[in-house]
């Protein structure tokens, strides 16, 4: 395990939305630890804490006052995509995202001063499946259900670029906890010894430890350099079958049950298409020549430190 790189700036404050699901709890407690302060924009009354502001995209514009004061802009706004897709799924999907970065973009044109920062989720599906091409921030997107998301949620930022504000659009991987996300699906089955490659196994998965993903985005809010689109995953893209052979080497348990792709299919539909049976192999190129280094850049190593509850220097 390397040390941390990224680089202790002046105290920040940021406004996280998005904060409760898992990537956005990790960032939270790290930018706190780190010494900035967060403000979080919560859906929930319940959840919210002091210093938190409630807001609901779906039924309500967002004050500028609510973003007033700060440095940085965290957007992890969205549904969940891990369900089988109906309509109205669908909807959720699209709307989550594009409407509430919408509101986030009319906000920030609102305020007189403006944060130096804007960072906005968005997703290697926004490549589609792309077989074995290597992909790296000016590869063409998709045009699938989830490209095209992708493509519009980005789109959405572009007032708030037109405002002076740098904006980093985040096209994360499969990111890997054992608290959440599809790590967290994977374990109990491949504890039982049950697990295996997933469809024809040849798929490439682009991952990214949970540690290394709220590093970069600290790095992401810390340097000037990074703007426009950046690739979030770690350099060494596996396919399906590599991915349930590490995993299983990890958890010391065979891999020998394969998750045929018509099963799959069948219990998922169009989203065990898009996203288990898909592929991208990106590389990480923009947040690499930003001088961003991953702590954990193989799979089989990012899977100990996150399997066995370490971070890097200890940081969680």
């Amino acid at each position: 395990m390397q040390p941390d790189s990224v680089a202790t700036p002046s105290p920040l404050t940021v406004v996280v939305t998005g904060a409760t699901g898992l990537i956005g709890t990790a960032l939270v407690e790290r930018l706190r630890a780190r010494g900035h302060t967060v403000r979080r924009l919560l859906h929930s009354p319940r959840a919210a804490a002091a210093g938190d502001v409630v807001w609901d995209p779906a039924h309500g514009a967002l004050s500028a006052g609510a973003l007033s004061g700060a440095d940085a802009i965290v957007n992890l706004a969205g549904e969940p995509i891990a369900h089988r897709w109906t309509d109205e799924r669908k909807r959720a999907i699209r709307e989550s995202r594009v409407r509430a970065t919408e509101q986030l973009a009319q906000a920030v044109r609102a305020l007189d001063t403006k944060p130096r920062v804007f960072l906005n989720g968005s997703a290697v599906g926004y490549y589609g499946d792309r077989g074995d091409e290597l992909l790296d921030e000016t590869s063409a997107p998709g045009s699938d259900f989830l490209a095209r998301v992708c493509v519009e949620w980005e789109r959405a930022t572009a007032p708030i670029a037109d405002a002076g504000v740098s904006v980093v659009l985040l096209r994360t991987g499969i990111v890997l906890s054992p608290a959440g996300g599809a790590l967290a699906r994977l374990l109990p089955i491949f504890r039982l010894g049950a697990g295996g490659p997933i469809g024809n196994g040849r798929q490439w998965m682009s991952w990214v430890g949970l540690a290394d993903h709220v590093r970069a985005m600290e790095h992401a809010l810390v340097t000037e350099a990074l703007r426009g689109p950046a690739n979030l995953v770690s350099p060494n893209p596996v396919t399906s079958a590599e991915f349930a052979t590490t995993l299983g080497r990890v958890l010391s348990r065979p891999t020998l049950l394969p998750v045929p792709a018509f099963a799959l299919e069948l219990l998922y539909g169009e989203m065990a298409k898009a996203t288990l049976l898909a592929g991208q192999r990106a590389l990480p190129k923009a947040l690499s020549a930003a001088g961003f280094t991953f702590a954990e850049p193989t799979l089989e190593g990012a899977l100990r430190a996150e399997l066995h509850g370490m971070t890097v220097n200890g940081e969680r």
